[in-house]
């Protein structure tokens, strides 16, 4: 096995029937621009009850119907904000964690010290983070896993994988490796794969590529590094 090859998202995804929620980062094969996803998917009423709103920079998760929610404190959240010259997305409220330490002088690893992996028992959902650092009209970004280190949950074991940027290149991490019961926790490192420069062309394969009885959202969003501008597309199952 080539470890330098860089496989499309379909072909990373295509034989894992519950990805579950998954952070995307990487280069535009022209090097013109970052590429951020983030995708969400479920299978119980409460975890598929979600849509993605914009509010300015940032993104929210918010619940489609309210009558509904069991519990809100794992399903809404900031999936991704951003701070000066850096963009965190996370599947979690962990988001706002390293958003606050960024504001105290943390760095990405120190902010996410204080906090685990979901208590969810059994599944021990692990929180899977990413951060983009845009700076001289470039990028650098890094991506954690914080998962249990048992089948208890007793303990937690924190991953930090610092990257360079390579036109063409992405990350993906993602929190299961598939479906069951316990769900099977991501193992590894974050997959490489191929980004596009269309970001209509790549969201569509991002949402194609993935389950479609478990999808709920996806959010793309492609900045230019030389300007700092952004454009983006969401899609929300809910409002197909």
């Amino acid at each position: 096995m080539n470890v330098y090859e860089t496989p499309s998202f379909k072909q990373v995804v295509e034989n894992n029937e519950y990805v579950g929620r998954g952070v995307l980062i990487g280069k535009t094969p022209d090097g013109t621009k970052a590429v951020t996803a983030y995708f969400i998917m479920g299978r119980s009423e409460n975890s598929r009850n979600r849509v993605f709103r914009a509010e300015g920079d940032d993104i929210v998760i918010y619940p489609f119907d309210e009558s509904k929610v069991e519990d809100p404190s794992l399903i809404i959240y900031h999936p991704l904000r951003v701070y000066e010259n850096k963009l965190v997305v996370t599947n979690g409220d962990q988001t706002d964690t390293i958003w606050e330490g960024l504001k105290e002088g943390k760095c990405f690893r120190q902010s996410l010290k204080s906090r685990e992996f979901e208590p969810d028992a059994p599944n021990w959902t692990p929180r899977i983070s990413g951060m983009i650092t845009f700076a001289d009209g470039d990028m650098t970004y890094q991506m954690s896993i914080l998962k249990s280190g048992d089948a208890e949950g007793t303990f937690c074991n924190r991953f930090t994988y610092d990257y360079g940027s390579k036109a063409g290149l992405g990350h993906l991490i993602h929190t299961y490796m598939g479906d069951g019961n316990p769900l099977p926790t991501f193992q590894g490192e974050p997959h490489r794969l191929a980004t596009t420069d269309d970001i209509d062309a790549f969201t569509q394969e991002i949402w194609t590529s993935l389950n479609p009885d478990h999808l709920i959202s996806l959010y793309v969003r492609y900045t230019d590094l030389a300007t700092g501008k952004y454009e983006c597309r969401l899609i929300n199952k809910h409002e197909l």
